[in-house]
């Protein structure tokens, strides 16, 4: 299995992954003259992994709401039909 067809197997997994990467790297470039110790190295990585699918999950929500009510992604159906008017 290649890594394109696991990625579109797992989209979340993969966001997560991108996720993660990108903010401990900005995490070591941030606090790299800070002298922390190894072990709050380890803390803030693994709490920084954390976070990312956090916020992965979090992002989902949406997603999972619009696929259940059959919904294009992005598209409130106000949006989809126009404005409705009352008539009034």
């Amino acid at each position: 299995m290649s890594i394109k067809v696991w990625a579109r197997q797992h989209p979340r997994l993969t966001m997560w992954a991108v996720l993660a990467v990108g903010m401990v790297v900005i995490l070591v470039w941030s606090a790299r003259d800070v002298g922390l110790l190894p072990g709050q190295w380890a803390a803030l990585i693994v709490a920084t992994i954390l976070l990312a699918g956090l916020c992965v999950w979090i992002i989902s929500w949406e997603f999972g709401e619009e696929e259940e009510a059959g919904e294009p992604a992005g598209e409130s159906p106000e949006e989809a039909t126009g404005p409705q008017s009352t008539g009034a």
